[in-house]
């Protein structure tokens, strides 16, 4: 939870609730981000890439029933963006050369979307349990300035918020660990949610909009995005720009920790009741047990038919835009997911291509997913039911000329 260089912060469900392992958070501000680094390694990513076999097309179950020319509208979303760079290839990944060299024949695929991905690709089904949980963009009121109504900030992303390169290890740090402060004495860690909270930004103006309630702009971080209804008139849309780099923790798991909840009674809508009836110190202790703070960036809502852009800088697209392990997969990568469980409200199991376009600080491992719902309240029931095994099938490009 990006992590990611820009775009929404996937945080599903599932990880909200504690319903997935999390990693511990570090005990102080203080905490050589090192250590917690080398605990996701240990933790998430130990022993990958997972093992991987070949298959053809007719192994995969529900692949003729699938809506090709979906999954080809939001593979062209990352083609607008890999033709002007390709994607960075990852170790569990595909080469991201080979999938740029496949967008200019999008264009001929129109009529028979199908038949582009059975020449140009090859099933590659990873050989790890999976699991699959959903994520969606919030819609909230918002006003550009405080008033009584309105007293809670979203903030911007402070001019002293480092993200690292992927060569971070040049600099004798732990590639793991991606956002922190600069400052004269070199990169250390920025301040997490409870100091902010008590104020540690208070005075730089990187206010960006004001909400009306702490519940709703938590979840917002939760989410990584949202569609803000300005009290101007105007709709905003709030993006990723940044995190403290603080490990994620799980609220829901807090509250079964404190014998607030059972674990079998923990869900999205449950957590919010409790937080809105909690009172406002007991609300704030265990909102700021979540260490990690987003920070955002707004822009027009100018395409209200695609989702907020994600950590590979393209709008997601609802029901096709999937959320990864970064470290693991390569942005663009065409994958089939496949589970035995229905999306709430089908009564058919899961058979979908999909395409990873986003990531989160929770997604982690070489079958964890994050699928992209959709945005308002609608999406977000849904996104918060979602908490399935999984299986991945990679698609991986064979040469352009094949």
């Amino acid at each position: 939870m990006w992590e990611p260089i820009r775009g929404c912060v996937a945080l599903a469900a599932g990880l909200m609730l504690g319903l997935v392992p999390m990693l511990p958070g570090p005990s102080s501000p203080s905490t050589n981000l090192n250590v917690v680094a080398a605990q996701a390694a240990d933790l998430g990513r130990a022993g990958f890439p997972a093992g991987q076999t070949s298959i053809s097309f007719s192994d995969l179950d529900g692949w003729a029933a699938d809506d090709h020319a979906a999954a080809l509208q939001a593979f062209a979303r990352s083609c607008a963006q890999m033709t002007q760079r390709p994607p960075r290839t990852r170790p569990a990944g595909v080469e991201g050369d080979a999938l740029a060299a496949l967008c200019p024949l999008i264009d001929d695929a129109a009529d028979d979307p199908r038949s582009f991905f059975e020449k140009h690709f090859q099933p590659v089904r990873i050989e790890a349990s999976g699991r699959l949980t959903g994520y969606f963009e919030p819609r909230v009121e918002a006003s550009f300035e405080r008033t009584e109504r309105f007293q809670y900030p979203l903030h911007a992303r402070p001019p002293d918020l480092l993200e690292l390169a992927d060569d971070s290890r040049a600099l004798g740090i732990n590639d793991e660990v991606t956002w922190g402060r600069a400052t004269a004495d070199g990169f250390e860690a920025f301040p997490d949610r409870a100091e902010i909270m008590a104020g540690a930004l208070d005075g730089q103006g990187l206010e960006l909009v004001w909400l009306d309630n702490p519940v709703d702009a938590f979840f917002i971080h939760i989410q990584g995005s949202a569609r803000l209804a300005m009290t101007d008139g105007s709709v905003q849309r709030l993006n990723f720009a940044g995190k403290s780099g603080h490990a994620y923790t799980p609220i829901g798991r807090t509250l079964v920790e404190q014998g607030e909840m059972a674990l079998e009674d923990v869900t999205m809508d449950a957590l919010r009741a409790w937080l809105f009836d909690a009172d406002p110190e007991a609300r704030d202790n265990v909102l700021a047990s979540n260490r990690s703070y987003i920070f955002f960036a707004l822009s027009g809502d100018t395409d209200r038919d695609a989702g907020p852009i994600a950590a590979a800088n393209v709008p997601l697209t609802a029901g096709r835009s999937l959320a990864v392990d970064r470290h693991l997969h390569t942005f663009g990568t065409p994958v089939f997911i496949s589970s035995p469980d229905p999306l709430p409200g089908s009564n058919e199991p899961l058979r979908r291509l999909v395409i990873a376009q986003d990531t989160g600080s929770a997604i982690i491992g070489p079958a964890r997913g994050d699928l992209f719902i959709g945005s308002g309240e609608a999406a977000g029931s849904l996104a918060g039911q979602i908490n399935q095994p999984v299986t991945f099938t990679l698609l991986v490009p064979l040469n352009p000329g094949g």
